[in-house]
């Protein structure tokens, strides 16, 4: 923890699935004095019956996704409002902020996107020791949505990109952290 930074903060951290989405957030989150981390897949998993799989996206895929982002967006302007910074990870790109933005508060969050290579991807997704299927078929997923994340989180709409492939994830806290030291409050 690092008592000198400011809190008060939203961050939403993006990727594909092997990226280091929760990872990195959940460090990102320990360096303030007051903070919240939520994960998307988290808030998902409160569906107990009719969970809908992100692998096979349908309709009710999105429904599920859409409740999950604007009941993170309450929490988290409720808890920013409080003194908290908060730190969203998920699956996320600038065509979906609108299930966002009404539910922050007036809230703009500092948006980050995690971009390693896809190959590091692949590696750090058959590594993966927390999802409780095989990770191998995240491959074709990561793939496809590697190319469209990129292209969904354009610097221009306030994204910082960064490719995390060499650094580990106290050095991408840091960068992220340096990239928007300048920013005002």
């Amino acid at each position: 923890m690092n008592s000198s930074l400011s809190t008060g903060f939203l961050w939403l951290i993006s990727g594909v699935p092997g990226s280091g989405k929760s990872t990195v957030a959940a460090a990102l989150a320990a360096k303030y004095p007051k903070s919240a981390h939520l994960p998307m897949d988290d808030l998902r998993q409160l569906v107990r019956s009719g969970l809908a799989s992100p692998l096979d996206w349908n309709a009710e895929t999105a429904l599920q996704f859409e409740i999950a982002r604007r009941n993170a967006a309450r929490l988290a302007a409720d808890y920013v409002a409080n003194g908290f910074t908060v730190v969203i990870d998920d699956v996320v790109r600038e065509g979906d902020m609108p299930q966002y933005l009404p539910h922050l508060g007036g809230l703009m969050p500092r948006k980050v996107l995690l971009s390693p290579s896809i190959f590091v991807v692949h590696r750090r997704n058959l590594q993966r020791t927390n999802k409780s299927f095989d990770t191998k078929i995240l491959e074709p997923v990561a793939t496809r949505m590697h190319g469209q994340l990129l292209a969904g989180c354009p610097p221009e709409a306030g994204w910082v990109v960064l490719d995390t492939s060499t650094q580990s994830v106290n050095d991408t806290v840091d960068t992220i952290l340096k990239r928007f030291e300048r920013v005002a409050v």
